[in-house]
């Protein structure tokens, strides 16, 4: 069975652009051509300006046969993080969905995951220091609060660079302890494929750590247009055969369910 739901997409790319239904009417015309039945749109934190929910309201009413959910990602980002975690929180209550991720090393100015930035793991911090600083990164986000799902868990392996011994699942073990005890999903990506690493995140064996733990896993592409919505999504169904899990949940005012019982329409 296709998978139904995308949630993790970014209408306005790295663009601030207020939501307009211009804007935002070809992803769902993608998400029909995909078999997307539910999507969220989720830019980054630091585009909150763009976000409009009376035009989401609007394109739900237009469209009421896809669930369209409104969310954010919320990251590390030293300079715009703070405010974007006031929003969020000042949101809360109209927000379905917020994702947390890790995109900045302590003290640096640039994004880690840029194609020009794997010198960061290299030379500046060295392999093994930085998968150390990204996990504990991830942890601030856990204690920090305000999100529903953390986004493309194992991103610092997107350059294809690792610290000597890497094994993904005893290395992201702690985290997916505390990311269960805090009652939060993780995200099963397809974005990895259109990268370096040329592998979705996270890791197979994350994933199998997820399904032993009975983590909620949500489906998402990162797309950054609409003909990104969906993508690989065959694949990712797959490499969620081989891991077994069968834990698929969709959201909706950050409550999540099993897919099984989404696929009837009723909400929760």
């Amino acid at each position: 069975m296709p998978l139904p739901c995308d949630y993790h997409n970014h209408p306005q790319a790295h663009v601030l652009q207020p939501y307009t239904l211009d804007l935002l009417q070809p992803w769902i015309f993608r998400a029909r051509q995909a078999g997307i039945r539910s999507l969220a749109f989720t830019d980054h934190d630091r585009y909150h300006e763009g976000v409009d929910f009376d035009v989401v309201d609007r394109l739900r009413e237009q469209h009421p046969d896809v669930q369209i959910l409104i969310g954010i990602e919320l990251d590390n980002d030293p300079v715009t993080s703070e405010r974007g975690a006031r929003w969020v929180e000042q949101h809360w209550e109209k927000l379905d969905f917020v994702l947390g991720s890790v995109h900045y090393l302590p003290g640096a100015a640039e994004m880690f995951d840029r194609a020009d930035q794997s010198g960061q793991l290299t030379d500046r911090y060295g392999l093994e220091r930085a998968f150390d600083l990204y996990r504990a990164e991830l942890q601030k986000i856990l204690q920090r609060g305000l999100i529903d799902c953390f986004a493309h868990l194992d991103l610092i392996k997107i350059h294809h660079l690792y610290p000597e011994g890497y094994e993904p699942a005893a290395w992201f073990g702690p985290v997916l302890e505390m990311i269960q005890a805090a009652g939060l999903a993780i995200e099963a990506s397809t974005a990895g494929w259109r990268k370096k690493v040329g592998e979705q995140y996270p890791h197979v064996a994350i994933l199998e750590l997820a399904r032993a733990g009975s983590l909620p896993v949500t489906t998402a592409s990162d797309a950054h247009a609409p003909a990104q919505l969906g993508a690989d999504f065959d694949r990712l169904e797959q490499v969620l055969v081989q891991a077994r899990v069968a834990n698929l949940v969709r959201f909706a005012r950050h409550k999540p369910m099993p897919e099984e019982n989404a696929a009837s329409g009723k909400m929760p």
